[in-house]
């Protein structure tokens, strides 16, 4: 198959206890919180490294040592925050090869090669200009751009119910013409950590939470 000319961006930062997943935490420690957060990053690398694209791209918050895989780019994130750090992540992939650009996150497992092939076709579908993936608390899984704009995620609140929409908005306003991708649920606290995993019980994430997780040893 003729890889897709789209490169798909990793966004993440190093699972380290006290640092990711702590709306895990109770009731899974610190440390099985970041067992949980490498296991979706890996998952997530899975996912992307096995799609039919061009490019790949990590956009990592420090040293990548041991995350850094073979045919992936490295990109340094930026200071400041999750707004500042999407936008040099989208700036600084797109300059390494000038493809339109889909990235997605961390805190979805379920990603499989097949839905980010899709999400790369609808980029280069004639009259589309970004593509933007819902997720179900109000945020969004994936953003994509055929070609980046400045300030694309500027006066954008992050992390909030209304982020989808107010992202959404500002492409709007930018006058790009966006198509709306697969909602998906973000892993966020263990209700949707749960659901994710009984939804993609194939994933490592999903094999780690049924170790891990009291509420399966109190019903073994």
């Amino acid at each position: 198959m003729t890889p897709l000319g789209v490169q798909i961006v990793v966004l993440a930062k190093r699972p380290a206890p006290g640092r990711v997943k702590t709306r895990l935490t109770p009731p899974f420690t610190p440390d099985q919180a970041a067992a949980l957060a490498a296991a979706s990053l890996t998952d997530t690398l899975d996912a992307v490294g096995a799609a039919p694209v061009a490019a790949r791209a990590l956009a990592f918050d420090e040293d990548p040592d041991g995350w850094l895989r073979p045919g992936y780019d490295l990109v340094e994130q930026v200071a400041g925050g999750l707004g500042d750090r999407l936008a040099g992540a989208v700036r600084d992939a797109y300059a390494l090869c000038g493809l339109p650009l889909l990235l997605v996150g961390m805190d979805t497992p379920q990603l499989t090669p097949r839905l980010l092939a899709a999400a790369a076709r609808r980029l280069l579908v004639t009259g589309v200009d970004a593509v933007l993936g819902p997720a179900t608390d109000g945020g969004y899984w994936a953003i994509g751009f055929r070609t980046p704009r400045d300030h694309a995620f500027a006066g954008v609140p992050m992390s909030t119910p209304a982020t989808y929409r107010a992202q959404r908005r500002r492409l709007w306003t930018l006058g790009l013409r966006v198509d709306e991708l697969h909602p998906l649920t973000d892993v966020d606290d263990v209700a949707t950590a749960r659901g994710v995993a009984a939804s993609s019980p194939h994933t490592r994430f999903a094999r780690l939470l049924a170790d891990l997780d009291p509420a399966e040893e109190g019903a073994a």
